[in-house]
């Protein structure tokens, strides 16, 4: 503030822009082009650089501010200044959560490994039945990033592939970790059996997620797939998957640690050594 306006009853806040929200309609143009068209990725990242530069240029070389004037009857005297209660840490009374013990990360691991061997024990099983092959599902699956296979004939995808159980294998393995890192975050969202919950009506909203664009992200799948066995697979990972996970130790949250603290940061006055612990409840 400079000193003209030091002896003036204004205050100095950061101005007004609108950049933040240009730049993520230009993400939100960008992600939509992958599945509309590349022209309008192209269009949003144009959109979002356009708006990073100017964002940027809102605090670089010189935040931009604007003075607001202070009217007298805004201003109080030093005995009405209400004083500031800080935040004493161990307590829950500053902010509300859902959960404040969760999964970790690596029962997500485990579960999507294990569920991830259900599931493909499932689909094998169906192509032995089905098919008179278990690498038919394999190459389904490869289909998506192997031409040749996308292409294939039925009795081609009943042949062994090596690319077709490598490329198989690794988006299977992958897709499953994703998924169980979700389940691990997401399963203390859910009501008491989470596990069920889980196990079961996860598995068919995520099926339903699946049927509606799969044509997209693998057209071989989608027009060889048979859903009974599908959803079957998918409730073979959620269930086994989801065991896993819900019977994984809880571990405690940092939630109710100032953000300071938990960078490690030293923050005089978010603790006091002589404060005195609150009293039981009665």
């Amino acid at each position: 503030m400079t000193g003209t306006e030091k002896h003036a009853n204004v205050v100095e806040l950061p101005a007004n822009t609108a950049w933040p929200l240009v730049f993520a309609l230009g993400i939100a143009l960008v992600m939509t082009g992958f599945i509309m068209s590349a022209a309008m990725s192209i269009a949003g990242g144009v959109v979002a650089l356009g708006a990073a530069i100017g964002w940027w240029r809102q605090v670089l070389p010189a935040e931009h501010h604007h003075t607001v004037a202070v009217t007298e009857e805004a201003l109080l005297s030093p005995a009405e200044v209400p004083e500031v209660e800080r935040i004493r840490i161990g307590t829950r009374a500053h902010r509300t959560r859902v959960e404040i013990r969760i999964r970790p990360i690596s029962a997500g691991l485990k579960g999507g490994l294990v569920g991830a061997i259900g599931m493909a024990g499932v689909a094998m099983f169906f192509g032995f039945i089905s098919e008179g092959s278990i690498w038919y599902p394999v190459n389904l699956l490869a289909a998506a990033a192997v031409s040749d296979l996308a292409s294939a004939s039925a009795e081609q995808l009943r042949q062994f592939s090596a690319t077709g159980l490598v490329v198989g294998a690794v988006i299977h393995l992958l897709t499953s970790w994703l998924v169980g890192v979700v389940y691990a975050v997401m399963l203390p969202m859910f009501p008491r059996r989470a596990f069920w919950w889980a196990g079961v009506s996860a598995p068919i909203v995520w099926s339903g997620v699946i049927a509606s664009g799969l044509e997209l992200i693998n057209p071989a799948l989608n027009s060889r797939i048979d859903w009974k066995w599908f959803v079957a697979s998918q409730l073979a990972f959620g269930l086994t998957g989801g065991y896993v996970i819900a019977r994984s130790e809880a571990i405690e949250t940092l939630e109710e640690v100032p953000l300071a603290l938990r960078a490690g940061i030293e923050a005089p006055g978010l603790t006091d050594s002589h404060d005195k612990p609150d009293a039981p409840a009665q």
